[in-house]
């Protein structure tokens, strides 16, 4: 009978610590630094001949009809919920991939300045 109380609480204190464990908010995606540089190159973003270029062959690519669930540019609720977890974790997303989106999203040459304008036209902010 002991060995079964003894087994329930280091059950029960397992279940606890992993749920604990669980709860804790995830760490940031982006260094401090690089979320400075992030707010910076936002606050700056352009969509310029070239930066509309880059856009149609490859963001278009899934963001023009959803692909792989990709928000469809111009969906402002679908953004909206990208937006509200903030720049960094969208341009970390961006340069790392995130589900289905492969890294840099098929943009090679893509520096952050061009994906934040691309990023802001298809949320509609520009």
């Amino acid at each position: 009978m002991k060995t079964l109380i003894v087994l329930s609480h280091s059950l029960a204190l397992s279940l606890a610590l992993t749920l604990i464990g669980c709860s804790e908010a995830p760490p940031p995606v982006a260094s401090t630094e690089e979320r400075e540089e992030y707010r910076q190159v936002f606050a700056e973003a352009e969509v310029t001949a070239d930066v509309q270029e880059k856009w149609a062959r490859s963001c278009a690519l899934c963001h023009v009809s959803g692909e792989g669930g990709a928000p469809r540019m111009g969906d402002q609720q679908a953004w909206q919920a990208r937006l509200d977890q903030g720049n960094d974790t969208l341009m970390a997303h961006t340069i790392n991939g995130f589900n289905r989106m492969p890294p840099l999203g098929y943009c090679m040459d893509c520096e952050t300045s061009d994906f934040a304008a691309m990023i802001k036209l298809m949320a509609g902010e520009i």
